[in-house]
């Protein structure tokens, strides 16, 4: 460029964009996600470059006051062109590198920092007396401090978010009566997205000022935040039992979005008017979805509470006007006999009984609800109970011995499970997990013993019966077994009579 411009940088430009143009070829082949404002930064230098040109050819032309001025703004672009791309590959390429992952919001106080420097620079550079120009700034700038004071606390509290590692984008935050996750950090403000989808932005010096409540931590992973359903039980049942009921049961049940690494625990909570308030605790994974766990786990505390006969102690205020006399109970035992009969009738095992005895297993068939997720039994566990689905789907699983599980089946209403558990005492040969809610019935050993007992022949055809079941299920299973070289035979029909009779005591 002419010597004649009357300014000192003229000479170092070209180097200066030939620089910008690798770093922004660099960032544009390693950072593709930041291409668009490397793009747009290059081009700030670019339109610098030829605004240097024009000042060449006005000098050319003889127009030197027009050539300086054009340079001096060449010069300007191209510094803060070549500053923006700068910081761009010190925190995006050369920090992560190293493994230092810095906040954004430093990179930006360090390019606006270059900003300035780099006009302080080139205003020296044209002759500016600095000195003057600080003295005069200082009360300017304590003028500005003073009436953007709120707007200042803004920016120094996310500076100050961002160093302390307060907040991340994605962690769930709780501020007074609003919560939500972290979708932005600025300069000014913190920016939740609630759960309704709504934004609320916060200024980030009243986060600073306040007490907030970070709920879920998006690198935290597993358990995320503690939740408690409560609930009251009749103070005649001993707490002791509610407490190991709840807990054994959430810890087999699956539940989605409820931690599996962070065991669920109940507690008694306090007493009120004939009862015991208890608290389920456990542990939610993703706070976008509390009340759908929350509704999850309390279909599975009360489908555990029916299970073991206890109801839940409610305030009751209803005025009855219906006499639950003598008469109105037999009526209702007679509609839930009927459903009970109905169920009994669609199931093969029981089709060798008379009306008599299947009146005799009804009476002592036991509701047993389950809900979403419940295991209903589990491989390998000791049999005490035949189910029989009144409604509802459930899942039968085999699981391998390297704990793989591979679903067999599903059964629908009028199947029934554990029927050679019951008849033979054989530990449960598959796992069943409600596929959704389920209305079974449980039949004990007992409630079946008297029946056979009167009529031993019924073994007979009951074998049988099994017999065909067990060849069925083991036609299933048989592919699994090979895979993963577990062999064995299905039992046959002389060998499960037999071994109904050794466990009825029949002779």
């Amino acid at each position: 460029m002419d010597s004649t411009i009357d300014w000192p940088w003229h000479g170092e430009m070209p180097g200066a964009f030939a620089a910008a143009l690798l770093l922004a070829l660099l960032l544009a082949h390693f950072r593709p996600v930041d291409r668009a404002t490397v793009w747009r930064t290059l081009a700030l230098a670019t339109f610098g470059a030829l605004l240097a040109l024009a000042a060449l050819l006005a000098v050319r032309a003889g127009r030197a006051g027009l050539g300086t001025g054009l340079e001096r703004a060449a010069a300007l672009l191209i510094g803060v062109g070549l500053i923006r791309l700068a910081g761009l590959a010190l925190f995006r390429l050369a920090l992560p590198a190293l493994r230092l992952e810095l906040p954004r919001i430093l990179e930006d106080v360090a390019v606006v920092a270059g900003y300035a420097l780099w006009l302080l620079v080139a205003l020296s550079l044209v002759g500016v007396e600095l000195s003057g120009l600080v003295a005069t700034s200082a009360v300017i700038t304590a003028v500005l401090a003073f009436a953007m004071q709120d707007t200042l606390g803004n920016v120094l509290g996310g500076l100050a978010l961002h160093l302390d590692d307060s907040l991340a984008i994605g962690d769930w935050l709780r501020v007074d009566d609003v919560s939500g996750q972290v979708v932005q950090i600025q300069w000014r403000f913190t920016a939740l997205r609630t759960r309704s989808g709504e934004k609320v932005v916060i200024p980030n010096a009243q986060l600073m000022k306040a007490k907030f409540f970070v709920i879920g931590r998006r690198d935290r992973g597993g358990a995320g935040q503690r939740r408690a359903i409560e609930f009251d039980v009749d103070v005649a049942v001993k707490p002791a039992r509610v407490i190991a009921a709840l807990e054994e049961a959430m810890a087999a049940a699956e539940v989605a979005n409820v931690a599996r690494d962070a065991p669920a625990s109940c507690v008694a909570m306090g007493f009120g008017p004939g009862s015991v308030r208890y608290a389920l605790r456990y542990w939610l994974i993703d706070p976008a979805i509390d009340d759908p766990t929350d509704s999850a786990v309390r279909e599975h505390v009360l489908a555990t509470l029916q299970r073991q006969g206890w109801r839940l102690a409610v305030p009751d205020r209803t005025v009855h006007l219906v006499q639950e006399d003598q008469a109105w109970r037999e009526a209702a035992w007679q509609r839930e006999l009927a459903r009970r009969l109905a169920a009994l009738s669609q199931v093969p095992l029981f089709a060798g009984l008379d009306d008599d005895e299947r009146q005799r297993i009804a009476g002592r068939l036991v509701p047993a609800p389950f809900a979403r997720g419940d295991v209903m039994t589990r491989q390998g566990a000791a049999a005490h109970w035949l189910y029989l689905i009144a409604s509802g789907d459930a899942d039968v699983y085999w699981e391998a011995p390297d704990g793989e599980r591979r679903l067999l089946t599903r059964l629908c209403a009028g199947s029934v499970f554990g029927e050679m558990g019951l008849m033979t005492g054989a530990p449960r040969s598959a796992t069943v997990v409600a596929a959704g809610d389920v209305e079974c019935y449980r039949l004990d050993k007992a409630g079946f013993e008297d029946v056979l007992h009167a009529r031993p022949a019924l073994a007979e055809a009951m074998a049988h019966v099994l017999s065909e079941r067990q060849q069925h299920n083991e036609a299933l299973r048989e592919e699994l077994r090979r895979s993963h070289g577990d062999a064995g035979a299905p039992p046959q029909h002389a060998a499960i009579l037999r071994r109904i009779r050794e466990f009825f005591g029949l002779g």
